[in-house]
């Protein structure tokens, strides 16, 4: 070789230099690992903590057990949480491919197919991080979860308080973006929704498109708008023999009685009648009241939707609806729910007829005074809200009149709101006990 001419690269180091180049990278290539293992544990933390069941959570914070605690208290703040991981993880994946970019720069910055190995190498780490630091962890942690939660528990902790400024920043940040984002979705109205399945329901029965409404109101509708008033609650006191109380059952047809003391505002408990039937042949000196079963009580203000949620976890078809003062108002029950969507449900003990009005014409319909207002605009086919304005704290047709007169009316006396005329049939000293109801432009075509 003559001794001007430029020296060959050198691909690979000399035989007597790989331990030179062992002693360098080893370092590298153990963090390299351990920086793995961590990305996988991390992965395996995120996912085990976001698939525990609501039992697993109701488990771990009854639990006396260290871990199962300190589960509890991580999942005390769930997006603090998940964003705490997901930094943990992200800065373990990018710590990993800056360090094996600069492991694969030092070893082949001499080569001319440093270019293809560069490439290679950054598709090599992707695989390996997707599959060791991502897929395999999550999987086998989304199986044995709580197990998993356990293990990791210490590492989310360490997370969690290395980087809760930063998990803190972005939490607030997409807090504000889902405000911005919920100010500008579509806000639809329950009038708009009901305008909305009349268009919609060009095909639909009327049938069909009455439960479409029922379920679109029914989330707005309140245990004091559906409750069967306090005056038309059959319960029974809990100072009758067993001989009065089974006459009093056999008279009112219910399945659920309840029991008061003193008064209805006193309610000590509801009578199942399935628990009476062992001694159905017990004389009066059977001591019934030890079979009542405790009554749940309800304000006048929560919502049916709400409550129906209550009765499938609490296994009951009865709530007593009190005021703010916890007297009794009323009394709602799992069927009384069930109508305000799929309308009147009649079972072999009720009358055929319509509880609480009849028909005249298709206008003009006769109400009891006591028929709630929620079922008046059902049967007048008006939205929910007609009468709001002038109902005040009423909730019946007769306390609707109460207020449109200010006094207690009269048989015969009429008066007109928001469309509709409304003529007293049937009252007296204390009550309203019928009304009839017409649309007010058929009054105007019958005068003129």
């Amino acid at each position: 070789m003559d001794p001007g001419d430029p020296l060959p690269r050198q691909v690979l180091p000399a035989a007597d230099g790989w331990g030179t180049y062992f002693d360098l990278y080893a370092p590298y290539t153990a963090l390299i690992l351990l920086l793995l293992t961590l990305a996988g544990l991390v992965s395996a933390s995120e996912a085990a903590f976001f698939s525990l069941s609501p039992d697993d959570r109701a488990f771990c914070r009854d639990s006396m057990q260290a871990d199962d605690k300190r589960i509890a208290t991580l999942l005390e703040r769930p997006k603090r949480l998940l964003a705490s991981l997901v930094i943990f993880n992200n800065l373990l994946n990018i710590a990993i491919v800056v360090i094996v970019t600069y492991l694969t720069w030092e070893i082949t910055r001499i080569s001319s197919e440093s270019g293809w190995i560069l490439s290679a190498t950054a598709l090599a780490t992707t695989v390996a991080i997707v599959l060791f630091g991502e897929i395999v962890p999550k999987v086998y942690a989304s199986q044995n979860n709580l197990i998993v939660a356990r293990k990791t528990a210490p590492l989310a902790q360490l997370g969690l308080a290395v980087f809760r400024p930063l998990a803190m920043m972005l939490v607030n940040l997409s807090n504000q973006i889902d405000k911005r984002i919920q100010r500008k979705g579509y806000k639809l109205s329950v009038e708009e929704l009901s305008q909305a399945v009349e268009l919609t329901g060009a095909n639909a029965t009327v049938e069909e498109k009455e439960i479409l409404k029922g379920i679109v109101n029914f989330s707005n509708l309140t245990a004091r708008q559906v409750m069967r008033a306090r005056l038309d609650i059959s319960a029974v006191s809990d100072d009758l023999s067993f001989s009065e109380l089974l006459a009093q059952i056999n008279a009112s047809g219910y399945s659920r009685v309840p029991v008061y003391g003193e008064s209805l505002d006193e309610i000590d408990g509801i009578l199942y009648i399935k628990d009476l039937l062992p001694h159905i042949h017990a004389d009066d000196s059977f001591h019934w009241q030890s079979l009542l079963r405790p009554a749940f009580f309800i304000p006048e203000n929560k919502k049916v939707d709400d409550l129906l949620q209550d009765f499938q976890k609490r296994r009951v078809h009865i709530a007593i609806v009190v005021d703010e003062y916890g007297g009794t108002r009323g009394l709602v029950t799992l069927e009384d729910i069930i109508e305000e969507i799929f309308g009147d449900i009649n079972d072999e003990f009720d009358d055929e007829d319509p509880m609480g009005y009849r028909r005249e014409d298709d206008q003009t319909v006769i109400f009891e005074g006591k028929m709630s207002l929620t079922d008046v605009c059902r049967v007048l086919n008006v939205d929910p809200t007609t009468f709001e304005d002038a109902q005040g704290d009423s909730e019946s047709l007769g306390g609707l009149l109460l207020e449109l007169f200010s006094r207690l009316p009269k048989s015969g006396d009429e008066t007109t709101y928001n469309g509709f005329q409304f003529q007293v049939l049937s009252a007296d000293d204390k009550r309203i006990n019928e009304v009839r109801v017409r649309k007010k432009d058929v009054v105007k075509e019958t005068e003129g």
